[in-house]
């Protein structure tokens, strides 16, 4: 039996000399001092724990919120006419009609995926589906946005199945689909690979939940999984630590997840919501305990009174502390009224959730928690959940940004010839960003719960809400770190912009936004200005475009050594659709139709896939940002998917024109003839340009026949360039550029498809 002594509270004033390892822990010496000064005392070790975990990068954004800020500050009454819920609450929640809400929410695992990858990943997903649980939803469909090191390197062929893999088996064993993603490779994430999973819910409108502890008497309920030594410290550690080239310089274990327990309590919640038997719920994420009894009081009437000897433990030897700091996976802490206990009770017993009463709710305005008899914490809950540190960091422009960005990429010889001019098309098109990855995607279930209306490799998922009005939601995640690196605010818009163009290019209107900022420690003043700048842009972007950021997350220390990522801030974009049998895939299935390119190409090949892949080259300043152009975008293309006149679209994005058309003819199959002689004088571009830039606000479309003249119209009355570049032809084999050159269907096939299996093995499933 453990025969730990526990610290309690008239210990702690008792012996004020006492050392403690508040570095250890993550804490910084003021930070230390400031907790002596708002207990008038050192604290407690259970107190420090849970200081140290919530006090963190990762818990209580301290570098970060002065910036965040603006996410609220810049609103419109257009942004705020669908949003229920916004930032600060477990996800945001989102009206889409008919009395229905979603909410959706995208979050980092990185550091745990570098060390294990497989329960880093796993438990990744695990942990964003029990956010979206939290706020009243049933989970209904999973996304990932993944970075990895070189495709080549042998650490990443140690990484990417892990995480893959861990990914797969969490979210197949839950019944989720995974409807999208990216996958990213570059020498920049060698050693700290970026795994950010996303979950989206969809609820009543009745149905809401928030994390708050309200009610004097109301009980305080643990349930779900075991307390484990799992994870322990993960939040000030692992969240807030750099990574030296032998790997992590400490290493708490990772949490390890059991999707089956989390699939049983996802249904024990929502019989529970169903019943109306809870009035408060949080899930037990990053900081465990010491997280969820912190924020439940601080967003409730203040007061709360917890006995750790009620926890439920896997291992009985844990002291007071490691219960209080664990991050064991699939539990949740519910407030419940006495007189609704013994029903909750009946239903997690159902369910066989295992559930512990661990107190209630007090007017006290304190968090006390006991443990074997004794108080070991005694805090102002506001002090520890709410009211942590705040920073303003330097913030210095880096110095060597004026060089990369006068090595502009139109100064690269672009080729001279037909012939250089198919080979490099090949050249991009096998790019290991720019290839098919079905590799990966094809370990996942797409169509799981039978509500999957767009998937892999479309622009967007998709997911059917209603199954009788056809109601649906689409969601793209994007980020682009070269273009980040060269400018971060603009890089961030860019960002925006295509997980925007995604969702328009599916039919959806675009509704609501969530984050995951990625990026190097925030003690280096150049890190700190490009995320000032990466903010600062996202929100300014938000504003133009009419649609809110409702939440998300801040990952930094993403490093290895003094070496920081390229800044990347992958961006979440939910559209809504209002019939999903209307909705456009990204390939055309038809022969005989015409294909336009909707919006005008310049001269933009900086941060280009081109220039990275021929060149290996990265340089200059990112495509042109237009977002009143984008807007306009996509409401032609909601009116045409309404209305039926586009059976396909695909925005231009990574890899330009050549990669959107490589995809399109390789989705159903159906080759298509090309000219571009008109383009390049309308837009005074050569043909590699043409091909190749990534100039942003532009789609292709393929339209019937009939509806061609409909079609014409409606880009002209709303004023979007529209330009006939093209025919899709069964008779011919895969892509042919008039006067110029040809690629087969095996040739376009075998660039686009056989990159990552060369690297990780075949095909899964085939």
């Amino acid at each position: 039996m453990n025969q730990h002594i526990p610290d309690t509270v008239d210990n702690a004033a008792a012996t004020p000399e006492k050392h403690q390892p508040f570095e250890a822990l993550g804490l910084k010496p003021d930070e230390y001092e400031a907790i002596k000064q708002l207990l008038g005392r050192r604290p407690t070790s259970g107190e420090l724990a849970m200081y140290s975990v919530m006090w963190s990068e990762h818990c209580s954004y301290k570098s970060s919120k002065v910036h965040l800020r603006q996410f609220g500050q810049k609103v419109s009454d257009e942004m705020r006419e669908h949003l229920m819920v916004g930032m600060g609450e477990n996800a945001g929640v989102v009206d889409i009609g008919e009395g229905w809400a979603v909410t959706f929410k995208i979050e980092s695992h990185n550091h745990p995926s570098y060390i294990e990858p497989f329960q880093g990943a796993a438990t990744g997903v695990g942990g964003i589906v029990r956010d979206i649980i939290s706020m009243g939803a049933r989970p209904v469909a999973v996304m990932d946005a993944l970075r990895f090191g070189a495709v080549d390197h042998a650490d990443t062929a140690r990484v990417l199945p892990g995480v893959v893999s861990g990914i797969s088996f969490y979210g197949n064993c839950l019944g989720l689909p995974n409807i999208g993603g990216e996958t990213w490779f570059d020498p920049i994430y060698q050693a700290n690979p970026l795994v950010n999973a996303l979950a989206v819910g969809v609820l009543r409108h009745e149905d809401l939940h928030l994390a708050n502890a309200r009610g004097v008497g109301n009980k305080v309920v643990l349930f779900g999984a075991r307390t484990g030594g799992d994870g322990i410290g993960g939040a000030s550690i692992l969240a807030s630590d750099t990574f030296s080239e032998g790997g992590p310089t400490k290493r708490p274990a990772v949490q390890v997840g059991d999707p089956f327990a989390e699939k049983v309590l996802i249904e024990c919640c929502l019989e529970l919501y169903r019943e109306g038997l809870v009035e408060g719920i949080q899930d037990l994420g990053a900081a465990g305990i010491s997280c969820a009894t912190s924020e439940l009081a601080s967003n409730g009437d203040g007061g709360m009174a917890v006995d750790l000897d009620a926890v439920l433990l896997r291992d009985p030897s844990l002291t007071a502390e490691e219960i209080l700091m664990s991050e064991s996976q699939e539990r949740m802490m519910a407030i419940v009224e006495p007189a609704k206990l013994e029903a909750f009770l009946a239903v997690t017993a159902k369910w066989d959730v295992e559930t512990s009463v661990l107190g209630e709710v007090t007017d006290t305005g304190r968090l006390v928690i006991h443990w074997r008899g004794e108080k070991i914490v005694d805090v102002d809950p506001t002090t520890v959940a709410v009211d942590g540190p705040v920073y303003h960091r330097p913030m210095t422009r880096p110095a060597w940004l004026d060089a990369l960005q006068a090595d502009t990429a139109a100064a690269l010889p672009r080729p001279a010839d037909d012939d250089a001019l198919r080979a490099q098309a090949l050249q991009v098109l096998g790019g290991p960003n720019l290839a098919d990855a079905s590799w990966i995607t094809n370990q996942y279930d797409y169509y799981v719960l039978g509500n999957t209306a767009l998937a892999m490799p479309d622009d967007a998922g998709m997911i059917r809400v209603d199954e009788q009005s056809g109601l649906g939601v689409a969601l793209a995640t994007d980020a682009n770190g070269r273009y980040c690196q060269l400018d971060p605010y603009q890089g961030a818009q860019l960002a925006l912009a295509e997980a925007y163009r995604n969702v328009a290019a599916t039919g959806a209107s675009p509704r609501a936004v969530s984050d995951c900022l990625n990026f190097g420690s925030p003690e280096n003043p150049e890190v700190m200005w490009q995320f000032a700048q990466a903010v600062e842009g996202l929100a300014d972007a938000c504003l133009e475009l009419g649609i809110p950021v409702t939440g998300g997350n801040v990952s930094f220390y993403n490093q290895t050594g003094d070496v920081p990522i390229h800044p990347t801030p992958v961006v979440a974009v939910m559209g809504v659709i209002d019939d999903v049998a209307r909705r456009i895939p990204s390939g055309w299935q038809d022969e005989g139709e015409n294909l336009y390119l909707l919006g005008t190409t310049a001269l933009e090949l900086d941060g280009s896939a081109w220039a990275g892949v021929v060149h290996g080259h990265l340089g200059g300043t990112p495509p042109r940002v237009d977002l009143p152009a984008e807007k306009n975008l996509g409401g032609l293309l909601a009116v045409a998917a309404d209305e039926g006149l586009v059976t396909s679209a695909h925005d231009l994005s990574d890899g330009g024109l050549v990669a959107t058309l490589a995809e399109g003819v390789l989705r159903f199959g159906v080759g298509a003839r090309l000219w571009l002689a008109e383009l390049c004088e309308r837009d005074g571009v050569d043909v590699a340009t043409a091909l190749f830039s990534e100039s942003t606000a532009r789609v292709l479309v393929s339209v019937a026949r009939e509806d061609d003249v409909k079609f014409r119209g409606l880009c002209e009355g709303r004023g979007v360039p529209v330009l006939r570049i093209g025919v899709t032809d069964a008779e011919v084999d895969g892509l042919e550029l008039q006067d110029r050159f040809s690629l087969t269907h095996a040739e376009l096939r075998h660039a686009h498809r056989a990159t990552l299996p060369a690297h990780f093995g075949a095909v899964v499933g085939g």
